[in-house]
């Protein structure tokens, strides 16, 4: 077996090709009405809070399943955290070896035994009532194979960064939420709830590592009616270095994946709505990575220019090649500044040379 063999395996087993099976629960097997999954990749400064924000809602053991999947962190004891915050409340599964996101997203979905599944990562957080405001939702809408509500992005420390626009004035189920997804990613994964049986017709999360939820999303939404409240009510962190997200950009991965996506949500279209969104979805894609290569100049220039690269690839719409523009400034103007401060540098040693040699042949004629 060669290399390129050996990688290609070795990806379709973390990557699937095809949506993963989820078969429903044995019939022996005591249910819940929730099931909280929390999957979780070296982010244990992060956990604590997750965690917390879990418990504080917590429904009962009878109620509600909780459990904390790990996929073989190495950046402390998991476990120990878990029970220490818990108090052996949450149950705790390691993974024997890394097997990657997805494969410990499907995992979440296998073991959780709940009529409701809340795949709530390990660095997220969810706000008071978020649970029961779901609760809500899916009783006001029992058609609704899955309900979400608004959501902000935290940073580290946790301060808000943004608020989302809301998609409605009221709680309502979003009747054209499969084309408004298909165009652009409208929601983050701490936000949405979705019914197990959702789970066990369509099947898990594959294709890829970056947009895995919008594809996921889109796909629930082509099969099922999605129940939403405006109430901003769970909160996605964006880290710098640390997710998937932040990985994605270093490596260029996400220009593929956001492709590869785009082109699979297509089959979940009527055709006479495919082209309209395929080419809003490419215009937003490249208008948010040309967005994210000047937001991270400053920081990486060489990333920021493969992402530039990569946006103009996707579509050199008018506001692509506006960023596109801003960008090279940026970078002309910075390239300016450096080199005059060279310059001015070079001067400066050539006058203190000048001024030590003068003053050398001074003190040798004393």
């Amino acid at each position: 077996m060669d290399n390129h063999t050996f990688l290609s395996e070795h990806n379709n087993d973390r990557i699937p090709s095809h949506p993963p099976r989820i078969a429903p629960v044995s019939s022996e097997v005591k249910r819940f009405q929730w099931s909280v999954m929390i999957p979780v990749y070296n982010c244990i400064d992060y956990l604590p809070h997750t965690i917390n924000s879990v418990l504080a809602q917590d429904m009962g053991q009878d109620a509600m399943q909780i459990e904390v999947i790990d996929d073989c962190s190495s950046d402390g004891n998991v476990e120990e955290l878990v029970y220490q915050l818990s108090k052996g409340r949450i149950k705790y599964y390691r993974h024997s070896k890394n097997v990657g996101s997805l494969r410990n997203f499907e995992t979440c979905i296998t073991r959780a035994q709940g009529n409701w599944v809340h795949i709530l990562h390990g660095d997220d957080v969810i706000k008071p009532n978020f649970y029961q405001e779901i609760h809500s939702l899916f009783t006001l809408f029992p058609e609704a194979g899955a309900a979400f509500t608004n959501s902000h992005f935290i940073d580290e420390k946790g301060e808000v960064l943004c608020d989302k626009v809301p998609l409605s004035k009221e709680p309502r189920i979003l009747t054209d939420f499969l084309f408004d997804n298909a165009k652009y990613q409208h929601l983050d994964p701490p936000c949405i709830v979705v019914k197990r049986k959702v789970y066990e017709q369509i099947g898990s999360f594959y294709a890829v590592q970056y947009g895995e939820d919008w594809e996921m999303w889109t796909r629930i939404a082509a099969n099922f009616p999605v129940a939403y409240s405006p109430k901003c009510l769970a909160a996605y962190r964006a880290l710098q270095n640390e997710n998937i997200t932040s990985k994605a950009f270093a490596s260029c991965r996400n220009i593929t994946d956001t492709i590869k996506v785009i082109d699979i949500i297509q089959s979940y279209l009527p055709d006479d709505k495919k082209h309209e969104c395929k080419q809003v979805a490419l215009d937003r894609a490249s208008i948010y990575i040309a967005h994210m290569a000047n937001s991270i100049y400053l920081n990486d220039k060489h990333t920021a220019f493969l992402q530039l690269k990569g946006a103009l690839g996707i579509s050199r719409n008018s506001k692509t090649i506006y960023l596109a523009a801003k960008l090279y400034f940026k970078h002309i103007i910075n390239y300016r500044f450096i080199n005059k401060h060279i310059i001015n540098k070079k001067k400066v040693a050539h006058k203190l040379r000048i001024l030590k040699h003068t003053f050398f042949n001074k003190a040798t004629s004393l």
